[in-house]
C-alpha cells in the first residue's frame, strides 16, 4: 500500500518533469515523443523521467533516448554546459582545452559532435577525433595535447541500446572525488535553457593519425621488450575487436612490435554499434569470444584476444597443458601480467624501495601475495581505474609498474591512466613470445604462480535487475546484507566485515571497529576464517549487482592442482547456495 502511495505520487512528479520537456528549448521531434509516452507508454515515461542520469564507476551510461534518465543531445548538452563552467572557473586566464573521442556506438559520433558544438560555444578549443577510437587513445591524448580535461562518448561492453559519457582530468585520469561531485553540483544547478549549443567552429581542430603514431609509439615504449626480437615470428595470433574501436589501433600496434602472423576475425572485423554477430560485445564473456577460438583452432593459434567495443578491457585464451584452448579470467590474467613486469622491471633495476602495482578491493588477494614476493607496496582501491590513476597522481615520487582488475582490464605503466587493452594486448603477446620461445607457455606460468604463492580462484555472479522495481530490490538486498549480517557462509565463520559505505571495519570476535581508509562507497565485504572473502557490490554503471568470491588454497606441486581446483570449486558453488545466488 505504502508503495502504490509512492509511486503515484512519484509519478506526478515524473510527470511535471515530463512537461517541462514540451517547451521550445527542446526540438520538435523531441516535444513529440514525449507527448507519445504521456499518452501511448506511461511506464516508458516514468523509466525515461524518474531520475536524472548519474556519474557512476566508469561515468555516466544509460539508455539512449528522450527524457532526463536518457542518452540524449539534452542531457550530454546540460552535462558539457556544466563541464565548461566548471573549467573556466578551474582555470581562470588560461587557453582551456579539451579532447573528444568516440566508439562505434549507434549515434556515437553525433553526439560527440554536439559536446564539441557546446564546448566550443564556450570559447574552449576542442581536439575532436575525425573518427571513432579507443577510450585508452582518449586518456593519452589529454596528457598529449596538454588538454585540461577529456569525453570518451562510450558505453564500454553494455547493451547496443546504451551510451555514455566518460570525463578525465589533466592527468588523463578519470574524474574523482571530490571534483565529481563538484561537477554534477554545477550540472544539476543548470536549466536546460542555460546550454549554449551554437557552435563556434573555429575553436574545433580535428585530429588523427599523428596523435595515433604518438599513442603507438608510447605504447610499443611500454608493452614490448627488444630482446624477444627474432621470436614474434613463431606466435600465431588471432584477434576480434567485437565490432568495435580497436580494430583502428591493435593490428598496427602487433605489426610495429614485429608480429607477422596475426589473424583478425573478419566477421567482426567492421565497427558496428548493433554487434550482429555476439550477443554481448563483452570478452568476459566466453560466448562472445566463440568465432575467434573456431578461427584460433583452424590457424593453430598461440593466443586469442577479444576487446571490448572501446578498447579499454581484453579477454584472452591461450593453450593448456594438452594443447587446448582455454579462456583466462581477468585476475588470472592480470597476476601473470604483473608477475612478467615484475620480473623484467627487478632484472634490469635496481630496486629502489619506491615502486608499487595497483588492484581494486574486489580483484583477487594474490596480487597482495605477489607483491610482497617482490618487497613491494600493493595498492587497493575501489572498482574502476580512475582510483589506480589517482594512486600514480597521490604519489610522484613512487613508480607505477603496472596493475589490473578482475573485470578484464590492465594498465601498464603510467602514459596512459585508464585500462589498457592496446598495450596489455601487446603485453599478452610479448608473453606468450618468451614462453614458447623457453619451451613453456602463458598456461604454465599462470600454474607455476599457484604453486609457489597458493591457488586463487575467483567468481563472479551478477544478478540483474532492471528500472525502478530493480533499483528498489538491489537496495533492499545491501540493507539486508548490513543489518542482518551473515554468521557463517559454507560452514566458515565470518570473523571480519569491511563496509565501505561507513568506512568501518569490524571484527566479530572482539567487536572493534577500525577506520578504512578508502574513500566512502555501497561495497560490504564478508572475511571468513578460511580466508574466503564475499563481496557485494551494486554496478555504478548497470542495473545490476555484483557478488565476488575468492577462496584459496596451497598448492604443493605441478600435479594436486587439479585436485587443488576441484576442492576450490566445491567451496565457491557452496557459498554461492548459502547466499542464494
Amino acid at each position: 500500500m505504502d508503495f502504490q502511495i509512492e509511486f503515484k505520487i512519484m509519478s506526478a512528479e515524473i510527470r511535471e518533469k515530463a512537461e517541462a520537456w514540451l517547451s521550445p528549448t527542446f526540438d520538435n521531434a523531441t516535444q513529440e515523443a514525449v507527448k507519445k509516452m504521456m499518452n501511448d507508454n506511461p511506464e516508458e515515461l516514468n523509466e525515461s523521467f524518474y531520475k536524472n542520469l548519474e556519474f557512476g564507476t566508469g561515468g555516466m551510461r544509460g539508455i539512449m533516448g528522450v527524457g532526463t534518465n536518457r542518452i540524449n543531445k539534452y542531457t550530454l548538452g546540460k552535462n558539457t554546459q556544466g563541464l565548461s563552467d566548471y573549467l573556466k572557473k578551474s582555470f581562470t586566464g588560461e587557453t582551456i582545452k579539451v579532447a573528444i573521442a568516440y566508439d562505434c556506438r549507434n549515434n556515437s559520433k553525433e553526439l560527440a559532435q554536439v559536446v564539441a558544438d557546446v564546448f566550443s560555444a564556450n570559447d574552449i578549443k576542442v581536439y575532436l577525433f575525425s573518427d571513432l577510437r579507443p577510450t585508452p587513445e582518449l586518456s593519452f591524448a589529454v596528457k598529449h595535447l596538454d588538454c585540461h580535461c577529456g569525453i570518451v562518448l562510450t558505453a564500454s561492453h553494455n547493451p547496443p541500446e546504451y551510451n555514455g559519457y566518460k570525463v578525465y582530468w589533466q592527468d588523463g585520469g578519470q574524474l574523482v572525488p571530490p571534483q565529481d561531485s563538484e561537477i554534477v553540483s554545477v550540472i544539476e544547478s543548470l536549466d536546460y535553457d542555460a546550454v549554449n549549443f551554437s557552435a563556434k567552429k573555429e575553436h574545433i581542430t580535428y585530429i588523427d593519425k599523428d596523435v595515433d603514431q604518438a599513442f603507438i609509439e608510447a605504447s610499443l615504449a611500454n608493452g614490448s621488450f627488444s630482446e624477444l626480437d627474432g621470436h614474434r615470428d613463431d606466435v600465431t595470433i588471432v584477434f576480434t575487436p567485437l565490432h568495435g574501436t580497436s580494430v583502428t589501433i591493435i593490428p598496427d600496434v602487433l605489426k610495429q612490435a614485429g608480429y607477422k602472423n596475426v589473424h583478425v576475425v573478419e566477421e567482426q572485423r567492421k565497427p558496428d554499434g548493433n554487434f550482429p554477430t555476439v550477443k554481448s560485445p563483452n570478452p568476459e564473456e566466453p560466448e562472445a569470444l566463440k568465432m575467434a577460438l573456431e578461427l584460433a583452432e583452424e590457424k593453430n593459434a598461440d593466443i586469442v584476444i577479444g576487446t571490448d567495443p572501446d578498447c579499454d578491457r581484453l579477454g584472452i585464451a591461450v593453450r593448456d597443458n594438452s594443447g587446448k584452448l582455454v579462456l583466462l579470467n581477468g585476475n588470472q590474467t592480470m597476476v601473470v601480467m604483473t608477475d612478467f613486469l615484475l620480473n623484467r622491471y627487478f632484472d634490469k633495476n635496481t630496486p629502489k624501495g619506491n615502486e608499487f602495482i595497483g588492484s581494486t578491493i574486489v580483484s583477487t588477494p594474490m596480487m597482495e601475495v605477489l607483491a610482497k614476493s617482490y618487497d613491494l607496496e600493493c595498492k587497493l582501491g575501489l572498482t574502476g581505474f580512475k582510483w589506480i590513476a589517482k594512486m600514480i597522481k597521490d604519489h610522484p615520487k613512487q613508480h607505477f609498474i603496472g596493475g589490473g582488475e578482475e573485470s578484464f582490464g590492465y594498465m601498464v605503466g603510467d602514459f596512459v591512466r585508464d585500462k589498457d587493452a592496446v598495450t596489455a594486448t601487446l603485453l599478452a603477446c610479448e608473453i606468450v613470445t618468451q614462453t614458447k620461445s623457453e619451451g613453456s607457455t602463458f598456461y604454465k606460468k599462470l600454474q607455476d604462480l599457484y604453486v609457489k604463492h597458493g591457488y586463487y580462484k575467483e567468481d563472479l555472479t551478477s544478478l540483474v535487475k532492471k528500472g525502478i522495481s530493480g533499483a528498489e530490490e538491489i537496495k533492499q538486498i545491501m540493507i539486508d546484507l548490513r543489518e542482518n549480517p551473515l554468521n557463517t557462509v559454507n560452514g566458515e565463520r565470518v570473523v571480519q566485515i569491511d563496509d565501505y559505505a561507513s568506512s568501518k571495519s569490524l571484527k566479530i570476535s572482539t567487536g572493534e571497529s577500525t577506520p578504512i581508509d578508502i574513500p566512502k562507497s555501497n561495497v560490504l565485504i564478508y572475511h571468513t576464517d578460511q580466508g574466503s572473502r564475499i563481496a557485494a557490490r551494486p554496478s555504478g554503471t548497470e542495473p545490476k549487482i555484483k557478488f565476488y568470491i575468492s577462496v584459496h588454497q596451497p598448492a604443493k606441486d605441478l600435479e594436486s592442482l587439479s585436485q587443488v581446483e576441484q576442492k576450490l570449486d566445491k567451496k565457491i558453488a557452496g557459498i554461492q547456495k548459502d547466499l542464494g545466488l
